[in-house]
């Protein structure tokens, strides 16, 4: 699948929907836990990667945005992005579903401090703003 510049909001907007459901999420010792699941037949997975599928790093950081944002009940912005690291693929066939363990603080800004990990790894570790 190739993205144009053109088509490039319509498919952000549209991806989550059908690209990923956030299940089960909860307030446990002060962290939000939530379980994510990821659809391997997803035609994002044509192009990222065929026959060897990646699901985007920029994917998994919007599951974060989208569970806070459902859990606060309002929309949020990343306004800086402190640090990312990647440090396992997240291939949605023999690994479709995620722990997402997201740590906030909230005043003026909510500052962020999230995982997301599998059975045997851990795909991503992020420390964030929002507003």
């Amino acid at each position: 699948m190739i993205v144009s510049s053109k088509n490039f909001k319509y498919i952000v907007k549209t991806l989550p929907q059908e690209l990923y459901q956030i299940k089960n999420t909860a307030l446990i010792d002060g962290q939000l836990i939530s379980e994510v699941w990821v659809n391997a037949g997803h035609a994002v997975f044509e192009g990222h990667f065929p026959g060897s599928p990646v699901t985007p790093g920029v994917i998994q950081l919007q599951m974060v945005r989208d569970i806070l944002s459902e859990y606060l009940g309002k929309p949020l912005r990343l306004k800086s992005l402190r640090t990312c690291k990647f440090l396992e693929v997240m291939n949605p066939v023999s690994s479709p579903e995620m722990k997402v363990t997201i740590r906030y603080k909230e005043e003026n800004e909510i500052e962020v401090s999230a995982s997301g990990t599998g059975t045997d790894a851990i795909f991503f570790k992020m420390q964030a703003t929002y507003v």
